[in-house]
C-alpha cells in the first residue's frame, strides 16, 4: 500500500509538471485567438496547427543534431564564429524554418485563411505548439523551477517569434492574392529570416550575456515582448479580408 501511495504521488507530480508546461502556452494561444476580431478560426483547424507545431519541433530536433555534428567537425567550440553559427543558424534557422515549413504546409491553401490577422494566429499557434512540446521536455527534466522561468521567457519568446513570422506570412499571402508573386516570395523569405534573427539573438544573449549585473537579456526580451504586443493590437484592430484588387488593400 505504501509503495502504491508513493507511485501514485509520483504520477501526480509528473502530471503537475506537464500541466505547468502546458498552461502558459495554452493561455497565450487563447489570448491571440480572442484578439481575432473579424472571423475566428475553427477550433479543429487551430488544433491541427498546434499539432503541426509539435511536428516542427521533431523536425528541428533532427536538423539541430545534424547541425551540431557538422559544427563540431568544422569549428572550435570556444570560438566566436561557433557561437554565432550555433545560435543563429543551427538553432534559429532549424527551429524557425521547421515552424514555417509546417505553417505553410498546413495553412497556405486553407479556406480559413482569408484575413490578414489570420496569419498571426496561425504562426503563433504553430510556434506555441512547438514551445509546448519543448517545454514539457524541459520541465520533466528540470522540474517546476524550469516551468516558472520558461513561462516568463521561452514560451512568450516563441509566441513573439510567431507574431513576427505571422506579420510577414500574412503580407506574403496578401501579395499572392494580388498576383504579385515576387513580393509574395520576398515576404515568405522574411517570414523565416526575421524570426530566425530574433531567435538567434535571444539565445545568444541569454547564453553569453547573463552574468552578474548584465541586464541586456532582460532589456532584449522586454523590447521584444512590447513590440510583439503592439503588433498584435495594431493588426487585430486594422484587420481586413484579403482582396483581389490593390485599391481594396491600400496599406500594402
Amino acid at each position: 500500500m505504501f509503495y502504491y501511495h508513493l507511485q501514485r504521488s509520483g504520477m501526480l507530480y509528473h502530471w503537475l509538471l506537464v500541466l505547468s508546461a502546458v498552461v502558459p502556452a495554452v493561455f497565450l494561444m487563447l489570448q491571440v485567438y480572442r484578439s481575432d476580431r473579424l472571423e475566428k478560426e475553427e477550433p479543429a483547424f487551430l488544433r491541427s496547427l498546434c499539432v503541426a507545431g509539435v511536428g516542427s519541433a521533431l523536425i528541428a530536433l533532427v536538423l539541430e543534431r545534424i547541425g551540431f555534428a557538422v559544427m563540431e567537425i568544422l569549428f572550435d567550440a570556444d570560438s566566436q564564429i561557433y557561437q554565432l553559427l550555433l545560435y543563429f543558424v543551427v538553432v534559429g534557422l532549424s527551429e524557425e524554418g521547421a515552424k514555417y515549413y509546417m505553417l505553410k504546409r498546413r495553412s497556405w491553401n486553407s479556406r480559413e485563411f482569408n484575413c490578414q490577422y489570420d496569419a498571426v494566429v496561425y504562426a503563433v499557434f504553430v510556434s506555441l505548439g512547438f514551445a509546448l512540446w519543448e517545454n514539457i521536455s524541459y520541465v520533466l527534466h528540470y522540474g517546476f523551477s524550469a516551468a516558472i522561468v520558461r513561462a516568463l521567457t521561452a514560451i512568450p519568446g516563441h509566441a513573439c517569434f510567431g507574431v513576427f513570422m505571422g506579420v510577414f506570412y500574412g503580407l506574403a499571402r496578401s501579395h499572392a492574392f494580388l498576383g504579385e508573386e515576387s513580393l509574395s516570395r520576398l515576404h515568405r523569405w522574411l517570414a523565416v529570416l526575421v524570426p530566425m534573427l530574433l531567435h538567434g539573438a535571444y539565445d545568444y544573449i541569454a547564453s553569453t550575456k547573463t552574468g552578474e549585473g548584465d541586464w541586456s537579456f532582460l532589456i532584449f526580451i522586454a523590447v521584444l515582448f512590447a513590440l510583439s504586443l503592439a503588433l498584435v493590437k495594431k493588426l487585430s484592430k486594422n484587420d481586413r479580408y484579403f482582396a483581389v484588387d490593390r485599391r481594396d488593400f491600400p496599406f500594402l
